[in-house]
Order: structure tokens, then C-alpha cells, then sequence
């Protein structure tokens, strides 16, 4: 019989979602970290992202560079970032998505927590 008529152990609850929470907390910093690539013009524009999603790098092949066509180097720009960060964000459901199941990511949260 459980103590408490039925109640889980508070003790135990807290321990779990303190542990959960450092882990979660190691996950991020990780990630914070990692550094993933995004490429866009078969390779001319490439943009380097942490895993978090900051932007640190960017390089532009100068067979991209048309000083009468700016636009086109612009939105070469833009996918690669948008690039780099999709596979950061898959990046971070891979590091962080087991974490979210674990803090009742799945729908079957612990009672009274908001996840």
C-alpha cells in the first residue's frame, strides 16, 4: 500500500523533476555549443548555426558575388541561415525530445506541473 492513501511520493516527484531538470539544463548548454552547417546554391552561401540557433558563421563563394545582382546573393543568404537552422532545430528535438517525454512531454504529465 502506498503511504497516503494512494499518493505518490512527493519526495520522490521533486527528486525526478530535479534530475530531469539538470539534464534538460546539460542538454542546452550541449547544444549551445554545437555548431551545424546550412548550405544554399549548391554550396555557394554557407551558414554555420549553434545548435541553439545563433548564427556564427557565414561564407559567401565569390561565384556568388554579381554586384548587379544583389538580390538573388540575398536570398541565398537567407536559405542557407533558414537551412542551418531546420537542421538546428532538428538538432535539438533529438537532444531535447527524449527530455520533453520524460517531463510528460507524451501528454501524461505529472499532476499539477504545467508539461
Amino acid at each position: 500500500m502506498i503511504p497516503g492513501g494512494g499518493q505518490p511520493n512527493m519526495q520522490q516527484l521533486l527528486q525526478q523533476a530535479q534530475k530531469m531538470q539538470q539534464d534538460l539544463a546539460n542538454a542546452q548548454e550541449e547544444l549551445a555549443g554545437t555548431e551545424v552547417d546550412g548550405q544554399a546554391g549548391g554550396g555557394l552561401v554557407r551558414a554555420t548555426v549553434t545548435g541553439a540557433g545563433e548564427l556564427r558563421a557565414l561564407k559567401i563563394d565569390p561565384k556568388a558575388v554579381d554586384p548587379e545582382d544583389t538580390e538573388t546573393l540575398a536570398d541565398l543568404i537567407v536559405a542557407a541561415v533558414q537551412a542551418a537552422n531546420e537542421n538546428a532545430q532538428t538538432l535539438q528535438q533529438q537532444k531535447l525530445g527524449p527530455l520533453a517525454q520524460g517531463l510528460g512531454g507524451g501528454g501524461s504529465g505529472i499532476p499539477g506541473l504545467p508539461f
